[in-house]
């Protein structure tokens, strides 16, 4: 069944009183759940946190956000039209707006290192089961350390002079899911490994990219990673302008919904450019429950969808 928008004509007024709709009274009236935190809003896409500021929001995981009127067009799969009326009708009318909001941010600073790393070395040897070699070349180039804070396992990137640009975090206690960016970390350079060879393989997690790269040990530096710390490819553009070596990119996002998504979105992109690609995917939800289930192999089957 086609869809057919019909024209609406609204005012400037009511263009911006939509767009500067109060998302979370929003989300209430709509009957979803929204958490406090602190001077934010949190609401969950499915398992992956939304933050929310008056009326602006951002998605962690994909790293894209907007205003109102982004927000009812992409969650509710609204046109343009519809969700400016969607938010006009809100609340019978009674429609909440924010005052606009200055954005602030955050200068970029590493979390503190912890003097051991023994939590560290555990969760990810035994835990997520990634190979000690691997492991600890990745923590002798001081890509990976564990936070002195919340000893949770730190992920750097670097660009090209060695600075620091990005940093991704996640937790180590086993009853403790935590996963997010340090504020203000850059995401084309998110957490990434430089190689010499043609190829690239970029992944959604950094424990996705340690996991497949155990599997695969044979060579496995002579090859550039990255993992996107999400499903966009910003780090995948800039390591392909800080690497002209590169002539074959493997797309390795996880087995499911989003994952394959991004897969063929980011697919769609690379056959445009002339740039080779495959879509490697693991047997299972992601590489590293493929590791964890004993799938140790320098067997690469790519799978072109």
């Amino acid at each position: 069944m086609i869809k057919i928008s019909t024209y609406i004509h609204f005012t400037k007024e009511q263009r911006e009183q939509a767009r500067r709709t109060d998302l979370a009274n929003f989300l209430i009236s709509q009957g979803e759940q929204v958490k406090r935190s602190g001077s934010e809003y949190e609401w969950l896409d499915g398992s992956q946190k939304v933050t929310i500021r008056g009326h602006l929001w951002y998605h962690q995981y994909e790293q894209i956000g907007g205003d109102a009127v982004d927000f009812v067009r992409r969650f509710y799969n609204k046109d343009y039209a519809e969700a400016v009326e969607m938010l006009l009708n809100n609340c019978g009318g009674q429609i909440i707006t924010s005052p606009p909001i200055e954005i602030s941010h955050k200068p970029f600073e590493l979390p503190p290192r912890n003097d051991r790393m023994s939590r560290l070395f555990s969760y990810l040897l035994f835990t997520r089961g990634i190979d000690k070699d691997v492991l600890y070349e990745f923590v002798r180039r001081k890509m990976i350390y564990e936070s002195a804070d919340y000893h949770n396992a730190v992920f750097i990137g670097y660009d090209l002079n060695g600075n620091p640009r990005n940093a991704h975090k996640r937790g180590t206690a086993t009853s403790n899911p935590y996963k997010g960016n340090v504020a203000g970390s850059q995401p084309e350079f998110s957490f990434h490994w430089h190689g010499k060879s043609d190829r690239l393989y970029l992944f959604e997690a950094p424990i996705d990219m340690l996991s497949f790269i155990s599997m695969h040990k044979e060579n496995w530096k002579s090859h550039s990673y990255g993992a996107s710390c999400s499903v966009s490819d910003r780090v995948l553009f800039q390591c392909l302008q800080d690497n002209p070596n590169i002539k074959n990119v493997f797309l390795c996002f996880d087995n499911d919904e989003t994952g394959q998504t991004a897969n063929k979105r980011i697919a769609e992109k690379l056959n445009s450019m002339n740039i080779k690609n495959e879509i490697l995917i693991p047997n299972h939800k992601d590489w590293n429950e493929d590791i964890l289930n004993g799938e140790r192999t320098d067997e690469i089957c790519p799978q072109v969808l």
